[in-house]
């Protein structure tokens, strides 16, 4: 039987890494992406290319609103995207923007039978969210097992997250070995529409800090 996966793709850093090893795996790759109105859209064009370069057996663009519910800084214009650290969950959090991503993939993952959802969710270096954390995928796989048809018949889907445990370098280490190009991913908050990075946001610092860290010169587009 093949081995089919559903891989939440971003475009960001730690989705073509989660990406990446899914392949080296065996998986056949199904990627899915949200256009669920985030300000930082150029990362659907990254993700495109992405999936085009590793070869995913298809790409849904899933189209959401969850800017029309704001909440976060992501989505909501009258939020800015803080330029220094916040303490606590910072106002960057999208509402249960996991849970609904990883609903999505498990409705795929049963119309095409595929075995396993990858997500690249990290608890190390990352910006707090709750839904990156152990015991939130914990949560969602017991859900899997009582929600599905797959579930109660027996057919385990299983979320891996490969990368929850590593640090931002030890992921850039990883994907390196593995050959990833980082330089066409998009992982800040307020890229431009040419996916070029501010340079001062959470996910940019993370991100710098990463390169930094693991020795590897940063690839990273900035505006200035």
């Amino acid at each position: 039987m093949s081995k089919k996966a559903i891989i939440l793709l971003s475009g960001g850093l730690d989705s073509i890494t989660t990406l990446a090893l899914a392949k080296q795996q065996g998986y056949f790759c199904y990627a899915l992406s949200f256009d669920y109105g985030q300000k930082h859209n150029a990362e659907l064009g990254a993700a495109k290319k992405i999936a085009q370069q590793y070869h995913a057996i298809d790409h849904k663009i899933i189209k959401l609103d969850m800017g029309s519910i704001g909440g976060s800084a992501l989505t909501d214009d009258k939020i800015n995207v803080p330029e220094s650290l916040q303490n606590g969950i910072p106002v960057t959090y999208v509402p249960a923007r996991n849970t609904v991503f990883l609903a999505f993939a498990l409705g795929w993952a049963e119309v095409i039978k595929a075995n396993a959802i990858f997500i690249g969710v990290n608890a190390v270096d990352y910006s707090g969210y709750p839904d990156c954390r152990p015991e939130f995928i914990e949560a969602f796989q017991k859900l899997v097992r009582v929600a599905t048809k797959a579930g109660v018949e027996g057919k385990e889907i299983t979320i891996f997250t490969p990368l929850i445990s590593l640090s931002k370098a030890g992921i850039i280490k990883k994907g390196t070995l593995l050959g990833v190009d980082y330089a066409q991913t998009v992982s800040c908050y307020s890229a431009d529409e040419k996916g070029r990075a501010c340079g001062k946001c959470d996910a940019c610092r993370l991100r710098a800090t990463g390169f930094a860290e693991a020795g590897i010169a940063d690839p990273t587009k900035y505006r200035d």
